[in-house]
């Protein structure tokens, strides 16, 4: 008898096990943290272990928000792994574009190569949800420099810390806040925790 060639499903990381109801879940995580910018939410990734260097995080938020109609774009360490690939078009349905400026949705699986934040969709003053949402692997919300964050969703005022971020990322983001109601949003993901960013809250940073 003569053997069958693996499907690709067979060699496939599995997506979620309730895809309605755990995809549900992570949604209203990701819509938490970005209408409390700056403070850490816990993301629930049920188990899922998919290629890197794509992180349980990043996974389980692209498995909830995209679909075919929501360009997805990859940085290029995720770009250039085929099985991360497979797995988004395979879970999401959606495509995969090369251009930043075409996403809906962006996956940066590490801050420090992250693009500058003007390459992407910012939406226009008509529609400024024509914009993409960044989905940002980062290693903590205890290092770096601290910033304090005002604005929607937050009472007072919030401080906030990511590490590791591009040098020159928190002169991008006041421009990002500049821009509003254009700009892109951001979502943080540090192990099971995310944090928002989006683009109506404003960033001060200490002169020290």
């Amino acid at each position: 008898m003569t053997a069958r060639p693996l499907s690709v499903t067979a060699t496939l990381s599995p997506g979620f096990t309730d895809p309605v109801h755990q995809g549900q879940q992570v949604f209203r995580a990701v819509m938490m943290a970005l209408a409390r910018p700056g403070r850490p939410t816990a993301l629930e990734t049920f188990a899922l272990k998919p290629p890197a260097p794509l992180t349980p995080a990043l996974a389980a938020m692209a498995l909830a928000l995209a679909d075919y109609d929501t360009p997805l774009w990859l940085d290029p360490a995720l770009a250039r792994t085929d099985a991360v690939g497979q797995f988004l078009k395979f879970h999401t349905g959606a495509p995969v574009v090369t251009s930043p400026l075409e996403a809906t949705f962006a996956l940066i699986s590490d801050a420090r190569t992250l693009p500058a934040l003007s390459g992407f969709a910012l939406g226009t003053l008509e529609y400024p949800d024509r914009s993409t949402t960044l989905l940002i692997g980062v290693d903590s919300f205890t290092g770096g420099k601290a910033v304090t964050l005002t604005g929607p969703g937050i009472e007072t005022t919030q401080p906030l810390r990511i590490s590791p971020v591009p040098v020159t990322f928190w002169d991008q983001a006041e421009d990002n806040t500049r821009l509003f109601p254009r700009g892109v949003d951001m979502v943080f993901a540090a192990g099971n925790e995310i944090v928002g960013l989006p683009r109506s809250t404003t960033i001060t940073r200490s002169e020290a």
